[in-house]
């Protein structure tokens, strides 16, 4: 029998002003929950996301497998280098240490590069042999036979959407900037589960919300179309991330929209073709943004949009124009970022040749924090329009300004409960997390999500929200 701890390191963010505890207070660690499922009944396994919880650093377990973000590189490598010295064999992996191997090392007795669903029970073979590897690759990528997820090991009344799942891996598609291509290197970068083992893992969840953490749900569309098949009837309500493009195209989205789709998180990232084309994002390239949205609204589909600042071609007019449009075309709720050039990808090589990266404190590659020299925008600039973004969007002003966009009273109220909600009500999202009753606010998401919903006409050709429900 092993005695196993995995850890989910907190993000240095989590000792800045920046902090908020109900945006990681959302999901639960899935990565080490389906690692954990290769371990046997026999062996006691224990996971802690200190992101909700204080981490229990005094005991000796036989192993100790830590997951490594950019951002909580350090911090990992502190308790990683805290349990070595007490002889405890270490493994570390994620993106991070797939990026800098080397670095990470020097914190490890074994590192994990890549996708683990081949990997890691190969590892856990060897250490039960006592000869585990230093390093391991993936010989293969493929989500068939993989185990059902250890949700027994997650603490559910801790986390706001407990039901978090993933039913591909990866994205078809290859944005400079993204770590997508970082992480998964020349092998394949984007497959999925059986439609069937999907459908299985979503039985398997309690109650009617989900929130697919797939970087692009509509990636596949025979898969995608399948899987929205084998919803249709369950009552669930779901929450995602797809394409400007896959939204545009063909009948999926309504076909999502019919399963339960009622929230999509959309990477816009940016008006300017010029942008577009040097960060290799050509899916959006042409696209009518306002076409999505009015698709999406149409199905009763909030978005969540997604907009880097700091590209090349940026100037100080983007701020105002983002959130302008934003507002404008009644955007449910919008993430900004600094452009970040994560460690290992196309975006920070050309910054490095170019010698424009100023700094490589991991811990400031937060998105919301200038790393690189800028052109166009001053990084003084660039990080107070970024800040002046989310100020001026969330504002009390705009938030009503948005929600009675709508043409439709439900869609105004879901909007404005939605918009409001997570952006203006920390100190009751605190309190809730302090004394542990964040998840009993979910029933309150799933109704409101639920309030969207649209319905077909008698002639089934056209799609509108339905005011009665």
């Amino acid at each position: 029998m092993l005695k196993v701890k995995m850890i989910l390191p907190a993000l240095q963010e989590a000792e800045s002003p920046y902090w908020r505890p109900i945006k990681y207070s959302l999901f639960p660690p899935l990565g080490l929950a389906t690692l954990a499922a290769y371990f046997s009944d026999e062996d006691e396994v224990e996971i802690q996301d200190q992101h909700v919880e204080k981490l229990t650093l005094d005991d000796s377990p036989d192993l100790v497998c830590i997951q490594v973000y950019v951002t909580n590189a350090f911090r990992a490598y502190q308790i990683a280098d805290g349990y070595r010295q007490k002889g405890v064999h270490v493994a570390l992996g994620g993106l991070h240490v797939t990026t800098l191997p080397d670095e990470a090392a020097q914190h490890a007795d074994t590192l994990f590069l890549g996708p683990g669903e081949e990997a890691f029970p190969r590892f856990i073979k060897d250490f039960r042999e006592g000869h585990p590897g230093k390093r391991y690759v993936a010989n293969w990528r493929s989500l068939e036979n993989v185990p059902p997820v250890r949700r027994d090991l997650i603490k559910r009344e801790k986390y706001f959407v407990p039901n978090s799942l993933v039913v591909s891996r990866g994205c078809p598609h290859h944005c400079d900037f993204c770590y997508k291509d970082a992480h998964y290197g020349d092998g394949k970068s984007f497959y999925t589960q059986k439609v069937d083992d999907a459908l299985a893992e979503i039985e398997r969840l309690p109650g009617r919300h989900l929130y697919f953490l797939d970087d692009h749900l509509l990636g596949n569309p025979r898969f995608a179309s399948e899987l929205f098949e084998g919803m249709r009837g369950m009552g669930r309500v779901f929450q995602s991330a797809a394409t400007v493009a896959s939204v545009l195209n063909g009948d999926l989205i309504e076909k999502a929209a019919e399963a339960g789709l009622r929230s999509l998180f959309l990477g816009f990232e940016t008006f300017s073709p010029e942008n577009l084309r040097s960060s290799n994002k050509i899916q959006n390239l042409s696209k009518d943004y306002a076409a999505a949205v009015k698709r999406l609204q149409s199905l009763g589909i909030m978005i969540n949009g997604s907009f880097v600042f700091g590209l090349d071609h940026d100037d100080r007019d983007v701020f105002r124009r983002t959130v302008d449009w934003g507002i404008e075309h009644s955007i449910t709720t919008a993430t900004f970022h600094i452009l970040t050039p994560y460690p290992g990808t196309r975006l920070f090589q050309q910054m490095e040749r170019e010698g424009r990266i100023i700094s490589h404190d991991w811990s400031k590659y937060d998105t919301r924090t200038v790393v690189y020299k800028t052109v166009g925008l001053t990084a003084e600039e660039l990080k107070q329009g970024y800040d002046w973004a989310y100020r001026e969007f969330y504002s009390w002003r705009n938030i009503f300004k948005a929600s009675f966009g709508h043409d439709n009273l439900k869609q105004q109220l879901a909007h404005l409960f939605y918009m409001g909600g997570w952006k203006k009500f920390e100190p009751f999202w605190n309190f809730m997390i302090h004394h542990g009753e964040l998840n009993r606010m979910l029933p309150v998401l799933e109704k409101l999500l639920a309030s969207t919903r649209r319905q077909r006409t008698a002639e089934g050709s056209h799609l509108r929200l339905d005011p009665k429900n």
